[in-house]
């Protein structure tokens, strides 16, 4: 029972004594990067703008489905497969 207050004794002792270091504001520059503002981001110019919004405009529409000209058409293919009445009711 004397060697557990012993420990105890110990360990009251050394946390008592225990003196943080005080924080300096310089112990931060080695872990922590400087900031710095991003660049501000490139305005377009209106004269692009009005180009774009033509050859968008200019752009032949593309409808699924439909067959562009000069291309032959491909079939769409039916991949749902439905069941005969026999097997549905069979299966049931």
């Amino acid at each position: 029972m004397r060697q557990a207050d012993l420990v105890q004794d110990l360990y009251l002792r050394e946390l008592k004594a225990y003196k943080p270091t005080p924080t300096k504001a310089s112990d931060a520059e080695g872990h922590v990067q400087k900031f710095s503002a991003p660049k501000a981001p490139r305005s377009p110019e209106e004269g692009d703008i009005a180009n774009d919004l033509k050859a968008y405009e200019a752009q032949q529409v593309e409808i699924e489905g439909q067959a562009v000209a000069g291309e032959a058409g491909v079939a769409e293919e039916d991949w749902f497969e439905e069941e005969e009445e026999g097997e549905a009711h069979a299966a049931h």
